[in-house]
């Protein structure tokens, strides 16, 4: 039975992108199987948009304010749900936001 891989895509304001990427790149991911290629991903830059509650505490712009970002949607590839799991929870701990967006999807061997 092979390992099953997964793709984790987050969005991150310019400014913190880099620490980002480290920090889900240090759990494991953008590894392709085998090894011979790691710190893979896909980059892709777009504006965010947001209005925090009152009760938010957000890093960028005032509550009951729309809120619009330059950011990078970064798509990368996870070997097993262990990778993972750690790479969003390093995510979560490096990014700048106090709720961040990101995404996980079972990927199909065909």
């Amino acid at each position: 039975m092979s390992t099953r891989l997964f793709k984790l895509v987050f969005t991150v304001p310019h400014s913190s992108l880099e620490v980002c990427k480290q920090a889900v790149f240090s759990a494991g991911a953008g590894t392709f199987p085998g090894g011979e290629y790691s710190e893979v991903c896909f980059e892709t830059q777009g504006t965010g948009q947001f209005i925090p509650s009152a009760e938010a505490k957000p890093a960028i712009g005032e509550a009951g304010k729309v809120v619009k970002v330059e950011e990078t949607k970064v798509e990368v590839q996870c070997i097993g749900k262990d990778v993972v799991v750690a790479a969003v929870d390093k995510l979560k701990r490096a990014h700048p936001y106090e709720e961040v967006a990101y995404e996980v999807y079972a990927m199909e061997d065909v």
